[in-house]
């Protein structure tokens, strides 16, 4: 099958097409004939090394986490999928090799779900590891109606999304954002604050009636990250996807989410997407060959959405 491999950790040059074999598939697992695969920051912090000293691995390694496409064969013990399926999944395993940058990409199924039917494939392959991110996020400090959420950059990949969620579940939704995208989080449903126009935590609570978010959703760790405590009012939730904090944070609750495949929850992004209350953005598709590109421009940062490879 057609791939995007690397031999060894290292730049967007270590990216190359290859001939390889399809990956074996478990009993309890399926094959899915490729159709896009979502592209996010971690796939380039993996092929620089940043997994190495995580996670098993094996050379040549096909990278990607995202993929949306169409099921090829199910294992023995599968029940919930058959071949002809469309689905979409986060397959990140605990083995670094057998990546969804290919025309074949294979896991477990409890790690897919029924591809929502409203997506094309590319906007299917978008979802899934963003979307769970910003879904558990929103879970582990329980988003509740009628509460303010806090999110630090509103407009990529998990926190376009994270504002959509917010929203669905009737939240009232403030972000941070470039200058470029205060409309497009006003289409989602945010009240938009421009992050380079200083003192976020005051506007913030200007907005607030001098209360503070009740939650936040840091996704960038460091200064961001102690903006969103400054935003919260005395006893808010924050909630970081970056990286563990440091400690507890007096007077607030603070947790730390690595996401989890999950099928079930990729099933209730489906129906949020089929009710027309989630929609991931797709700035731009990029044939498979054109992986290092997107590799460029995610490490450009500023992606507005998501980045998609198409595997045609």
């Amino acid at each position: 099958m057609r791939a995007i491999v690397i031999d060894e950790w290292g730049g967007r040059d270590r990216l190359r097409p290859a001939d390889v074999d399809p990956p074996p598939v478990a009993p309890d697992g399926i094959l899915v004939r490729v159709r896009a695969a979502g592209v996010n920051p971690v796939d380039a912090k993996i092929r620089g090394g940043y997994m190495a000293e995580r996670l098993p691995f094996h050379f040549p390694l096909i990278p990607g986490w995202d993929v949306a496409g169409v099921v090829e064969q199910a294992g023995a013990a599968v029940t919930s999928f058959r071949p002809g399926d469309e689905v979409y999944g986060y397959i990140r395993r605990h083995h670094l090799q057998f990546g969804t940058y290919a025309e074949y990409a294979t896991a477990t199924d409890t790690f897919f779900a029924p591809k929502p039917s409203e997506l094309s494939f590319e906007e299917a392959a978008a979802l899934p590891l963003a979307g769970l991110t910003a879904h558990q996020s929103l879970e582990t400090v329980g988003v509740r109606a009628g509460e303010t959420l806090f999110v630090t950059g509103g407009a990529g990949g998990v926190g376009h999304l994270a504002v959509q969620l917010g929203v669905a579940r009737g939240a009232r939704v403030i972000a941070t954002a470039s200058a470029r995208n205060q409309e497009f989080l006003r289409e989602l449903g945010a009240e938009p604050l421009d992050y380079a126009a200083g003192d976020v935590p005051g506007r913030v609570r200007e907005l607030t009636r001098g209360a503070g978010a009740d939650a936040a959703l840091d996704l960038f760790g460091g200064e961001r990250r102690e903006e969103a405590y400054a935003a919260l009012r005395r006893g808010g939730r924050l909630v970081s996807v970056a990286q563990p904090p440091p400690e507890r944070r007096e007077g607030y609750e603070t947790h730390y989410v690595f996401v989890r495949p999950d099928g079930d929850e990729l099933r209730e992004l489906a129906d949020l997407a089929a009710a027309g209350q989630l929609r991931p953005h797709v700035e731009e598709v990029f044939p498979l060959e054109r992986a290092a590109e997107a590799h460029e421009r995610i490490e450009e940062g500023h992606v507005r959405g998501k980045l998609v490879l198409s595997v045609a």
